[in-house]
């Protein structure tokens, strides 16, 4: 039986979920993007107390790794190692994108492309089967109107995420269905889970975010 702590602090709303066996047994969200730092010590406290468990009960904390917020991955990363090397629990880190993909895991296509808006017309972005295996690796690109056109020949394909919408203006192709999914820790539980079984545990000491591309700022412009 596994009792984990599951963070997500990558996207525009963070959350914590609180698991056994992949289970959700409380689930918080904070919808403002700018104080997920302030928030979520409070939240996991408080998810804690809701089910008279202390830290101390967990087997495992989990957290989203990214791609995703440069500033929500930092705040993620930065509590859930202080918390594993505190605690002396095991750290199990799931890319952003694959906790993405298993929001849209029962959606009736052959495919699933989670979408993260990285500014302008880029996306982080990578394709999944139905088991989330991936079919095209997390990288960031420039989204054109022939992107993935190879695979729509013969593929339905689930398009989500904030970073979905540019896509949509761009392409026409009836394999391509759009749809609005919002991921959260709850579904990062039940791939830390799977994780746990495996043993699948990081290194804390070199466990960082994947940021996907360097950090940027409206300052460097100035």
């Amino acid at each position: 039986m596994s009792l984990i702590l599951n963070i997500d602090t990558a996207v525009q709303t963070a959350s914590v979920c609180l698991s056994r066996d992949g289970e959700n047994m409380g689930l918080k969200i904070n919808p403002s993007q700018k104080d997920h730092a302030a928030w979520l010590h409070i939240a996991i406290n408080d998810l804690l107390q809701q089910h008279s468990l202390s830290l101390s009960s967990l087997d495992a904390i989990a957290v989203s790794a990214g791609p995703g917020s440069y500033t929500g991955l930092r705040v993620g990363m930065a509590t859930a190692k202080g918390l594993c090397y505190a605690l002396n629990l095991p750290l199990i880190t799931v890319g952003t994108l694959q906790m993405m993909a298993m929001a849209a895991v029962d959606e009736p296509t052959d495919l699933l492309c989670p979408m993260i808006d990285a500014r302008r017309m880029e996306v982080f972005t990578a394709t999944y089967n139905k088991s989330l295996t991936e079919v095209i690796l997390p990288s960031n690109i420039i989204l054109t109107e022939t992107y993935l056109l190879d695979l729509l020949e013969n593929n339905t394909i689930t398009f989500f995420g904030n970073g979905s919408t540019k896509f949509l203006k761009l392409i026409n192709n009836n394999n391509a269905i759009f749809k609005q999914l919002d991921a959260t820790a709850e579904h990062l539980a039940k791939l830390s889970n799977t994780f746990f079984i495996q043993q699948k545990f990081s290194d804390l000491a070199y466990s960082e975010p994947f940021y996907g591309k360097e950090f940027y700022s409206p300052a460097h412009n100035v």
